[in-house]
């Protein structure tokens, strides 16, 4: 089988590379849709975008979702396919794409029953909450596109095929690029003009990611006879997918805190902290990239008990996710300035406090980077709480607290906040890393 060549036999530095820099592509490319995206809703009207940044916590929920659903499918994918049961890898396909119409359908409720009553209670401005819960409702009720798309991703990205998950990805989201000014601008529906465009891009990517999963049917045979649903196989992949899901909504928790915190302060703060989301996601999406392929390679490694893939897995993953976020960081302690002018027009004070808050935020991201990967492996190795704790440090019981103390101490370095609270948490994911590392890869 060809996953058996790619996943178990390739050159593990090449493996890494291979399974990363397609999903690191579309995720840029994504990264670059959520700025447009937003540059051409603040053309609109203020109003148009202060409604998206309501709705802004929602699509991160719908993705921690799918994301997490995403880690638990294709753990269980991976791992049956390195321990030659293809019968068990057919049926974690099915559970998988079952899971992922239960989150559909749970988006789908909250779109067309709440979504009014979630803007009502962010907002009583009747302009905001008309255009959100109108974005809102598009974004959830036809949220089965991307419910198709993720596991479509996750089984291109478990069988070797790292190529097909940035068509699927990028594709949609480049369709998303085009269709944006059309529907907003050309078709004057303003924000669910941008709600069409995301979900035709969404359904899009998850018709192509149907079409390339068929054309891989050779390594899978799925098929609903015979189909047997097994609580303990839906089991498994919840209780992996659950730390996956809390760990990617934290940064939902994490954004409304810090926004809360530095109102104490200044909503100039808060601008620059929506400066910094934008921006950080073109550091992080490349890391995380680097962290998906991996969960992938070690999980099925693991699977086939080769102690020495899995080990030089690890190293490459920390080597690819340090030095990419060493870069990012670079960049932006040089090109903050530039940024904030250019893609944000800001100006005076908005340029006197944001230049130096953003180089503060850029000093976190190598040591982020090796929180993550240590994350990753945790993960793979079946250690999800431990993964959980990580996260919950770096974005909530550290950082808000840090955050709260330096706004009545130091508030000018407030944003140092987030270099603090990921160096202490990157002391605690390295010692469970070691520990889980001695009992179950030397173990092997």
């Amino acid at each position: 089988m060809q996953n058996e060549n790619i996943l178990g036999s390739m050159p593990v530095g090449r493996l890494v590379c291979s399974m990363s820099w397609p999903i690191m592509l579309s995720m840029l490319m994504q990264a670059v849709y959520n700025l447009v995206d937003s540059i051409y809703v603040t053309r609109v009207s203020e109003d148009a975008f202060l409604a998206l940044s309501y709705a802004y916590p929602i699509q991160t929920l719908l993705v921690a979702f799918c994301v997490g659903t995403g880690v638990g499918f294709s753990a269980m994918l991976s791992r049956r396919l390195g321990e030659q049961k293809p019968e068990e890898a057919n049926s974690a396909v099915i559970h998988g794409f079952l899971l992922f119409f239960l989150c559909w359908a749970l988006f789908f409720l909250f779109g067309l029953l709440a979504s009014g009553a979630y803007l009502r209670a962010c907002t009583s401005n009747p302009k905001v909450i008309a255009q959100g819960t109108a974005y809102l409702r598009v974004c959830c009720c036809f949220s089965f596109g991307v419910c198709t798309q993720f596991p479509c991703e996750r089984i291109l990205q478990s069988t070797g095929h790292p190529a097909g998950f940035m068509i699927v990805q990028g594709s949609g989201a480049l369709l998303n690029i085009i269709l944006d000014p059309i529907f907003i601008f050309v078709f004057d529906m303003g924000v669910t003009g941008a709600a069409v465009a995301t979900v035709i891009g969404q359904i899009t990517g998850g018709l192509i990611g149907l079409i390339l999963v068929r054309r891989i049917r050779h390594q899978f045979h799925v098929t609903p006879r015979g189909f047997r649903f097994q609580p303990a196989l839906a089991r498994e992949m919840c209780r992996i997918a659950a730390p996956a899901i809390l760990i990617q909504a934290l940064s939902s928790v994490m954004s409304l805190g810090l926004n809360a915190i530095l109102t104490l302060w200044s909503e100039l703060a808060v601008w620059v902290l929506g400066v910094y989301f934008k921006l950080q996601s073109f550091v992080f999406m490349p890391v995380f990239s680097v962290n998906n392929g991996l969960i992938s390679i070690i999980s099925y490694n693991y699977g086939a008990r080769d102690r020495d893939r899995v080990s030089r897995s690890i190293h490459v993953g920390f080597l690819a996710a340090v030095s990419t976020a060493l870069l990012g960081s670079l960049l932006l302690w040089i090109f903050a300035g530039p940024l904030l002018r250019i893609c944000f027009q800001a100006s005076g004070e908005a340029l006197t406090l944001g230049v130096p808050s953003l180089r503060m935020t850029a000093l976190s991201f190598p040591i982020a980077a090796v929180s993550i990967i240590c994350s990753a492996t945790l993960q793979s190795l079946g250690r999800n709480a431990h993964s959980l704790w990580v996260a919950l440090l770096r974005q909530i019981i550290l950082l808000l607290p840090i955050a709260l103390l330096l706004i009545y101490l130091y508030p000018a370095w407030v944003f140092f906040s987030l270099f603090l609270a990921e160096l202490l948490s990157c002391v605690v994911a390295l010692l469970l890393y070691r520990a889980v590392y001695r009992q179950k890869i030397l173990t092997l």
